[in-house]
């Protein structure tokens, strides 16, 4: 266990209660080459909330049960990972760096007492990470401060992983201004105690928000527990027409949540690694690659969900969609090398049932 007296070295600084958002990122090392599934950020994910709850119980609760916003993000793991077959290979002695912010008091006081008590290692099923040093990457500051930044004129972003928006049902992969800001001021209303009006101010930012340039990639991609999504990596630059200045509160609020977007990140499933985001126009190089079993285990989920779909007798409904997203999520988790035990595990179901699902795709794509 990392003792009392070696948080301040690892920080650089004492941790202060009056903290609103902290951003860290820890550097982890494997204790041996491994191999990776394809969805491990939900590894990291669980393992985070398992750290919540053996310190706080009942926040633990809300951060897994809660129907709000998330007040916390993770990333996947950055650094030199290889392909390897049907996984993601770690190399052993390698350092890796894995991102965590935390965006309300509740969950910044939770992070400093866990810091007091870090462990050694963090397991991923037969992985094993040893974490080294622990460093604040996003400066600890709180919502009063972020309101109070220099306005700004333009503003750039750098989406460094898969980033899309929900709408209408369905994945929205493009950084419309609307769509983003929307995104930060949802978050920004839950835990910063100085809520705007979402309307108005959206409004305000469709009519004087535009964008200068953007360099964008689509990717589609296995994130969170089931199914896929379709996201967009890259950067834009964002400029405020002549008139906006006409609200200054609005401006005010356009510059603050250009610096909040890279502690809250951008889009849905942020706390699943997706919507990573930095604050200036990064080179590709910065981005985080987008390995081909994550877009190979996408694609093979939407060919399975598709023909599930086909095989009912009644195809419409979110219901029967859903049904058939999480049979394909199974078959194409286990078709590559997933046990159902630990997909049973991941997806918290019972292992029966997993079973079952997977026997019942396999079954209906046969009789195609």
């Amino acid at each position: 266990m990392t003792r009392r007296s070696d948080k301040k070295r690892l920080l650089g600084t004492s941790w202060s209660d009056s903290w609103e958002l902290v951003g860290l990122v820890l550097e982890v090392v494997p204790l041996a080459k491994a191999c990776l599934f394809p969805q491990y950020v939900t590894g990291l994910h669980a393992w985070f909330l398992e750290q919540v709850r053996q310190f706080n119980p009942d926040l633990s609760a809300y951060l897994h049960d809660g129907q709000s916003e998330k007040p916390f993000t993770i990333s996947g793991l950055e650094g030199q990972i290889v392909t390897a077959g049907k996984q993601i290979q770690l190399l052993a002695d390698q350092t890796y760096r894995w991102y965590v912010t935390a965006l309300s008091p509740p969950v910044v006081q939770w992070m400093g007492h866990w810091l007091e008590h870090l462990p050694e290692t963090i397991e991923l099923r037969h992985v094993v990470l040893k974490i080294g040093s622990v460093d604040l990457v996003s400066p600890p500051t709180t919502y009063g401060e972020l309101f109070k930044v220099e306005k700004v004129g333009t503003l750039a972003l750098s989406f460094i992983t898969p980033t899309s928006f929900r709408r209408q049902g369905h994945h929205f992969p493009l950084p419309v201004p609307k769509n983003l800001f929307h995104s930060y001021l949802r978050r920004w209303n839950d835990f910063s105690g100085k809520q705007f009006d979402q309307e108005t101010f959206l409004d305000w930012v469709d009519k004087n928000v535009l964008i200068a340039r953007y360099q964008l990639e689509t990717v589609k991609v296995a994130a969170g527990k089931k199914g896929s999504v379709t996201g967009f990596t890259g950067a834009i630059e964002l400029t405020l027409a002549s008139q906006a200045q006409q609200q200054p509160t609005f401006v005010q609020l356009f510059s603050a949540l250009g610096q909040f977007a890279p502690y809250c990140g951008t889009g849905h499933k942020t706390t699943f690694g997706l919507g990573q985001t930095r604050l200036g126009w990064l080179s590709e190089r910065d981005f985080c690659a987008t390995f081909p079993q994550q877009e190979l285990l996408a694609r093979r989920i939407e060919q399975i969900t598709q023909s599930l779909m086909q095989a009912q007798k009644r195809q419409g409904g979110t219901r029967a969609l859903k049904a058939c997203q999480t049979k394909a999520t199974i078959l194409a988790r286990r078709e590559l090398g997933e046990s159902l035990k630990d997909i049973a595990s991941d997806l918290e179901m019972p292992y029966e049932t997993v079973k079952t699902y997977a026997k019942l795709a396999r079954i209906a794509l046969r009789a195609e």
